[in-house]
């Protein structure tokens, strides 16, 4: 007996006819055929349109539905056909487990890459050096890490296991994980606080205690310095959070604040134009002056104080700024006569009211 074409489409394989598997393999043809149209046209129409925007977030968006929005839909459309069918209780459980396992996979993708661009645009908005943003890899690495452990309980739920103890379990293995590793979770911990709260930066001079140096590296753990005598300093991250950090690079200008004697044989009209020479001789010296003023009298000579700024936190540009301003003090005086002062004592001898000899202390 000759088997006709319409007997053929009306046999059944696994209690299905061969027209509902000629149906389904149709429908999931099609529907990759209007998917790849999809995507050939209408996301680089959507490019396009994205690419003349000041917005950038919108072209990670397009981006985002190329590469994990439209093959879940592929996938996800393929399954709702395939089920059509009549199948079995193992092969629907196993169609089923594979849907759940491509959601949380391809869902954590999204989220992932949502996030990583949202937080490198802001990164970039608000203008943050490259040494920055290489350290936000460490924070995503572990926010990642996260999002992917809540993904893959999510999962456990979807395929029937009880998750409550799988929690519990992670709790209490948390706990001696994090009793067992405090000081590398301190570390970590104090990491973030660096990095959000930004105390230093990669290039910054800091002092901290006895140490100082140049920041090089910030490590999740350790950071590194290059102290001013070549040496490689490492340093937990922690210890530098608990520890007072003098951040010299972000200083705007720096402080000068000298004291200056001269002899008790200086009259009154220098003593008071001293002032009025200081301030002379530091604006000349290109520095900013704050105040100058006689101080006290002190046992050996008579002290005035005086006070300038240098414009710059530049180290090299402070020293030569006080280097000219003390050659400049130390010629005027010479010039108007002024005597320094330093530590004497006047001799005199019985009968005479007239000194002897002036020695300096430690003289003689």
């Amino acid at each position: 007996m000759k088997l006709t074409m319409q007997d053929f489409m009306q046999q059944i394989y696994w209690k299905n006819t061969v027209l509902d598997y000629f149906i389904v393999a149709g429908w999931m043809l099609l529907i990759w055929l209007l998917l790849k149209f999809f995507k050939r046209y209408l996301i680089r129409l959507l490019q396009n349109i994205t690419s003349k925007t000041e917005n950038k977030f919108d072209d990670q968006i397009v981006l985002a539905a190329e590469r994990f929005v439209i093959p879940y839909a592929y996938l996800f459309i393929n399954y709702t056909i395939i089920t059509a069918l009549t199948l079995s209780p193992k092969i629907e459980h196993i169609l089923s487990a594979g849907l759940s396992v491509i959601t949380v996979y391809y869902a954590v993708r999204l989220i992932n890459y949502l996030l990583h661009s949202l937080v490198l645009l802001y990164m970039h908005l608000k203008n943050e050096p490259e040494e920055r943003i290489k350290q936000l890899n460490g924070v995503l690495v572990l926010i990642k890490v996260l999002i992917w452990g809540a993904g893959f309980i999510m999962l456990l739920d979807n395929l029937g296991y009880n998750v409550t103890t799988i929690i519990a379990g992670l709790g209490v293995g948390g706990i001696a994980i994090a009793l067992a590793a405090q000081n590398i979770l301190s570390d970590l911990f104090s990491y973030l606080v660096i990095f959000f709260d930004k105390p230093f930066e990669i290039g910054d001079f800091i002092v901290v205690g006895n140490t100082s140096g140049v920041i090089e590296r910030i490590g999740i753990k350790t950071s590194h310095l290059r102290s001013l005598d070549g040496q490689q300093l490492v340093m937990p991250n922690a210890e530098l959070v608990k520890s007072t950090i003098h951040n010299y690079k972000r200083m705007e200008r720096r402080r000068v604040v000298n004291s200056i004697g001269v002899v008790y044989q200086t009259n009154a009209t220098q003593l008071r134009n001293l002032p009025e020479i200081l301030k002379e001789i530091v604006t000349t010296a290109g520095a900013t002056f704050d105040r100058a003023h006689l101080k006290s009298f002190g046992d050996f000579s008579i002290n005035f104080e005086y006070v300038y700024y240098t414009e710059t936190p530049d180290y090299l540009v402070y020293m030569n700024t006080v280097q000219a301003v003390n050659l400049a003090i130390f010629e005027k005086f010479e010039k108007e006569g002024i005597e320094f002062a330093y530590p004497s004592q006047t001799i005199y001898l019985s009968g005479n009211n007239q000194p002897e000899t002036a020695l300096p202390m430690g003289k003689g």
